[in-house]
């Protein structure tokens, strides 16, 4: 009989619903797909002005996660008053699949409707996985977090994998669903994550907790909200030193996480010149090794504490950016060492993200305002990745290889395990008892 009760499973469960945005639109299929409809055009006119399509999807995605870091601190605040975290959740959950859903209308004379509804989107998952975080703390007690966080990311590999599996099929066979031809299956492709991410988030909407609060959205609502946005930013300048430094931790090795996630395609193809079907490959490898990642990981924090086990994976993550910027087109082995390093990626991408919101989590003060502090945990995350794409491109142009942005990625996780280091310091001479599994000696 599962440890979990149905609320704990059914909040897991999400993961399995929204990671085929990750996987299927973020990562695989929407990006070659528009890679392959945009590459005879040498520029794309918008709003007035020209762009090359790959700076044109890059921009768009900056923008969406500059609007979420914007935009969630003040709906998390706003939420914690009125305590509709549900409500939040669902709106940028169907916005989010009604967009995937929408990208079926691209085409050549359209590329506009990828932009838009890319954006959204991605405005749709990330600020929906902003309220689902906040509920980790408020329906399971800390010694659950680790391995109930790392159960729900270890679903979403899973999920994920099985629905890129099938576009795959669809997109490689068209003709055994009876559809004319790859760019057909793509478009499919898109409506199915929108289909599957909103159907099966019922499951988690239905076993949530029932939102009790009776406070409605009024005229002082929104000053509420900054308002309890300033309380929490208080709590974290001035009185909670172990949650800064988790989260100046967090920012520095998430700049190097998020930005190896978005861009490791392009660096494949682009650097190493690897076929699509040797991306594809890498990305399933990494899917999954990382549901076993995910939940070794979660084992191991176990013996030697939250942190330890970060700072072990920030290791890995800092040698895998040493050895990519060491890899070149011309090697010998090239693709079996990047099948290698997607390996390596996979077996610490799940265990850092999930042990990430686990630890955050066990940080948090008693309180019932888990999304305006789960909100400085996304927009956290959010300027991270707009940073470390930023740096990637930047010093891509300044270099002219994607190599010397590898190596200079691997400067943020040495600098995020030094401040872990610093963090597990402060927590062993505080009086704190209650977070010794974090740092034990």
């Amino acid at each position: 009989m599962s440890k979990y009760n149905k609320t704990q499973r059914g909040w897991a469960f999400y993961d399995w619903a929204n990671s085929v945005y990750s996987l299927v639109i973020s990562t695989a299929v929407f990006p070659i797909y528009f890679a392959s409809v945009t590459e005879s055009m040498e520029s794309i006119s918008l709003f007035g002005f020209h762009w090359k399509p790959d700076s044109l999807y890059s921009y768009a995605l900056s923008i969406s996660f500059l609007i979420v870091a914007i935009m969630s601190p003040l709906l998390s605040g706003v939420a914690d008053y009125t305590g509709r975290k549900k409500t939040f959740m669902k709106v940028f959950c169907y916005l989010g699949a009604l967009s995937c859903m929408g990208l079926y209308f691209f085409s050549e004379d359209s590329v506009e409707i990828a932009i838009l509804f890319s954006m959204l989107a991605s405005i749709g998952f990330w600020g929906s996985i902003v309220f689902y975080n906040a509920f980790l703390p408020e329906i399971a007690p800390p010694a659950y977090h680790d391995a109930l966080s790392a159960r729900g990311f270890a679903w979403g590999y899973l999920g994920g994998s099985i629905l890129l599996i099938f576009n795959l099929a669809m997109i490689l066979q068209p003709e055994w669903f009876g559809l004319s031809g790859a760019g057909q299956a793509s478009r499919i492709s898109f409506v199915t994550v929108g289909i599957w991410w909103a159907g099966f988030a019922q499951i988690t909407f239905a076993r949530l907790p029932k939102e009790t609060q009776t406070n409605w959205f009024e005229k002082q609502t929104l000053v509420r909200g900054f308002q309890e946005l300033k309380k929490v930013w208080r709590f974290v300048k001035r009185e909670d030193k172990p949650l800064r430094q988790y989260l100046l931790a967090f920012f520095l090795y998430s700049t190097g996480v998020q930005t190896i996630i978005l861009l490791a395609s392009i660096f494949g193809s682009a650097e190493l010149g690897l076929e699509a079907t040797d991306l594809i490959v890498t990305i399933l490898i990494i899917q999954f090794i990382a549901i076993a990642g995910s939940l070794f990981f979660a084992k191991l924090s176990q013996k030697t504490g939250n942190l330890m086990a970060l700072q072990i994976q920030v290791v890995i993550w800092a040698a895998i950016c040493f050895a990519a910027s060491s890899l070149r087109a011309d090697m010998p082995e090239v693709r079996t060492y990047f099948f290698v390093l997607g390996g390596l990626v996979g077996l610490v991408l799940g265990g850092v993200q999930s042990l990430s919101r686990s630890t955050y989590s066990k940080l948090l003060p008693k309180t019932t305002d888990t999304a305006s502090f789960f909100s400085f945990y996304d927009v956290t995350e959010k300027l991270a990745i707009v940073l470390g794409t930023f740096i990637f491109g930047l010093a891509s142009a300044t270099f002219g290889n994607m190599r010397t942005s590898a190596m200079i990625l691997s400067g943020f996780f040495v600098a995020g395990w030094l401040v872990l280091w610093l963090l597990r310091r402060t927590i062993r001479k505080a009086d704190a008892p209650n977070l010794d599994a974090f740092a034990p000696d």
